[in-house]
């Protein structure tokens, strides 16, 4: 079984994603973050691919994106990175990021290189389902990736549930239609949409990312949703307090306190 399927499938509930650019601050900081968000309790996480024009991607995520193509990051040397991370992880480890720099390293040298590194699922925001469901989904299922798609509060409950026939492990739910960043908290038309979506009992556990900054944003959207993504707050602490095991640890807490 995927490990995203034994996650949501052992009634484990608040389910905290932590999303990190790779090569950020560090060119060799990836494998390091994975192991001391793995410490700090978190349940999934998703490694960013960086990209030089990340239309979905707010300030703070754009930034670490820069950086990291400027410290040198590429998908070669990513998967380099993941080699021996399975030696220590266990939990599900995912890659975000955008369709042009996978089709330039080749979709099925892609889904090789994922499923040899031990990555669980993909996801790709501008990567349609339906060129997906023609093109691509016999090779991600030939190496065992799950594919993620997403829902915004503009997507009308017919294409909902097609998504929901289509998508793998869970529903990555974006909070808003704008770009992705830190947020103070969910407003009324946000708040209709989660309970309109929840009410529609999809087959898949869904997963609230965007604006998911604090511990109140984070429970907020657990209400609603099997867990939350969390980004660019995660993003701008290691920008502000620097990376050590000591900070990621406190950054979790905090986000998980009851």
């Amino acid at each position: 079984m995927n490990r995203i399927d034994k996650l949501f499938h052992s009634g484990k509930k608040n389910i905290l994603s932590v999303y990190f650019t790779a090569g950020y601050p560090e060119v060799d900081s990836t494998a390091g973050i994975i192991n001391s968000l793995v410490r700090a309790g978190v349940d999934m996480i998703e490694i960013g691919i960086p990209f030089s024009d990340p239309l979905a991607d707010g300030p703070v995520i754009q930034k670490s994106s820069s950086n990291a193509l400027k410290n040198g990051m590429s998908l070669r040397l990513l998967f380099h990175q993941l080699e021996s991370i399975r030696s220590s992880v266990n939990i599900p480890l995912l890659l975000m990021g955008y369709l042009n720099p996978v089709l330039k390293f080749g979709m099925e040298n892609f889904c090789r290189s994922c499923s040899v590194t031990g990555i669980d699922g993909i996801i790709l925001p501008d990567l349609p389902p339906e060129i997906y469901t023609e093109q691509y989904r016999e090779i991600f299922k030939k190496y065992g990736l799950y594919n993620i798609l997403l829902i915004s509060p503009r997507t009308e409950a017919e294409r909902i549930r097609l998504i929901d026939s289509i998508t793998d492990g869970f529903i990555y739910m974006v909070s808003s239609s704008s770009v992705t960043g830190i947020k103070q908290g969910f407003n009324d038309e946000q708040k209709a949409y989660f309970e309109r979506v929840a009410g529609m009992n999809l087959t898949h556990p869904l997963m609230i990312g965007f604006g998911v900054s604090s511990n109140e944003t984070f429970a907020e959207a657990c209400r609603y949703a099997n867990g939350a993504i969390v980004g660019s707050a995660f993003i701008k602490m290691l920008e502000k307090e620097g990376y050590s095991d000591e900070n990621i640890k406190k950054f979790v807490k905090d986000l998980k306190k009851e």
